[in-house]
């Protein structure tokens, strides 16, 4: 019972993100462009038009497939980038200890109390060139510190063990510490952390596009709601323009989300605890109504 509960969690949001991945992937291959111009503006979905057209005609859905490609790129850039920086701010100063780990801690602490949304409102107004990877490195900029810090306290508790402490006797490399005992074990809130930066760096991209800040030259959900907002989409009732990429961030968030559940319980031992006594008086309950 308690793996089904588990699994029906991991699937559904692996089943989102993966269908989103997909049209993402292969959507913008299948579509007219983005860029084109019909007559028909702000025309309602239709067979020509599946989501309908912009105020200036041009095809939601064409956009929506490359927005969603543009939006997923950020997202896996600024996953990657915030957790190179967690890692090595967390992992290795936590193994290496002394000044070192003090110097990366108090760093951390001090970009731990930085506001996050003001402060890449601040770094993105001061960027001239808004491509995808400056707007990537701002989004990782203010993603990192949080999840340093646990990997940090993971690292201290692990560096301790008895196995670790046995490879460090016996002459081994501390790179090869890291990777092959400390590492593996910190791989569950490794992904936790990847997850996490991929939703910050999904909403952190909309606000930053939706205020115009975003990627220049890039179709994202973010500059379709901008685009939508500045053409009075909902003042002229045009919900299918601004629907579509809402929907979107709502799905995808949702379907991370689901996935960095079932990841906290398969590391949480008291969400493992609380499920499992769960799972048994379902299975009391459930053997109860068949006895009577």
């Amino acid at each position: 019972m308690f793996r089904s509960y588990l699994n029906r969690k991991s699937v559904v949001g692996f089943a989102v993100v993966v269908l989103i991945f997909l049209f993402g992937i292969v959507g913008p291959f299948f579509v007219q462009d983005p860029l084109a111009i019909d007559n028909l503006g702000m025309a309602p979905p239709s067979p020509q038009h599946l989501l309908g057209t912009t105020q200036t005609g041009q095809d939601v859905f064409a956009q929506l497939a490359y927005a969603t490609r543009g939006s997923l790129i950020i997202g896996l850039l600024v996953g990657a980038m915030a957790l190179f920086l967690s890692f090595l701010f967390g992992v290795l100063g936590g193994y290496a200890g002394g000044w070192l780990d003090e110097v990366f801690s108090l760093f951390t602490n001090v970009v731990l109390i930085l506001p996050g949304l003001p402060l890449m409102i601040v770094i993105g107004s001061y960027v001239q060139q808004k491509g995808i990877l400056l707007i990537s490195l701002v989004l990782a900029v203010t993603s990192w510190a949080a999840n340093a810090r646990v990997l940090r306290a993971q690292t201290l508790s692990l560096r301790n063990r008895d196995y670790v402490l046995a490879a460090r006797v016996a002459g081994e490399n501390p790179v090869r510490i890291i990777t092959v005992e400390i590492l593996p074990n910190l791989l569950p809130v490794m992904s936790s952390s990847f997850v996490f930066a991929m939703i910050w760096a999904i909403l952190g991209e909309a606000g930053l596009a939706f205020i115009g800040l975003g990627v220049v030259g890039t179709q994202t959900w973010g500059s379709m709601l901008a685009y939508a907002q500045n053409g009075q989409a909902l003042t002229l009732g045009g919900w299918w323009w601004f629907g579509p990429p809402g929907a979107m961030i709502a799905l995808l968030g949702m379907g991370l989300a689901l996935i960095n559940f079932a990841i906290d319980e398969v590391i949480n031992p008291r969400l493992r605890t609380q499920h499992l006594h769960r799972a048994k008086k379902l299975i009391k309950s459930s053997r109860r109504e068949v006895v009577a």
